[in-house]
């Protein structure tokens, strides 16, 4: 019999979020609207145990909380190219930004790492659709 797949303790983005202490709850909270209005069609949903965005089913973030610091799973290396001189003060390691809870929040940045995010998966989106079946 096949193994079930794994389950997250946390039925909601919201249930994610109430867990965490509350400093990591203020954070988290700012840094998912600063998301959702630079990825309005996104689906909120907690995948991997942690909130998610996706758009066509396919995922544009992941945003988790820790004891010191929040960090991004954008998924893909492109974005650190595009925004190398914005993203040189913070700890980035393969498909994962850490910001500091201690510093102030790079609104503008997340935005813009949601939207470049966004763009990619429709682009790739619409290059599948682009490609004819083969029969």
């Amino acid at each position: 019999m096949a193994k079930p797949a794994v389950q997250s303790p946390f039925k909601s983005v919201d249930g994610y979020i109430a867990a965490q202490p509350k400093n990591v709850q203020t954070v988290l909270k700012r840094v998912r609207s600063i998301i959702r209005k630079a990825v309005p069609g996104a689906e909120e949903v907690v995948s991997y145990g942690m909130p998610a965005y996706k758009l066509h089913g396919s995922p544009v973030l992941f945003l988790a909380g820790w004891k010191q610091h929040y960090s991004l799973y954008p998924g893909n290396g492109h974005f650190i190219t595009v925004l190398r001189a914005e993203l040189a003060p913070y700890e980035i390691s393969k498909g994962t930004i850490r910001f500091s809870l201690s510093e102030p929040i790079p609104g503008k940045l997340i935005e813009r790492i949601a939207k470049l995010r966004a763009k990619e998966v429709d682009e790739g989106v619409k290059a599948k659709a682009a490609v004819p079946k083969k029969r």
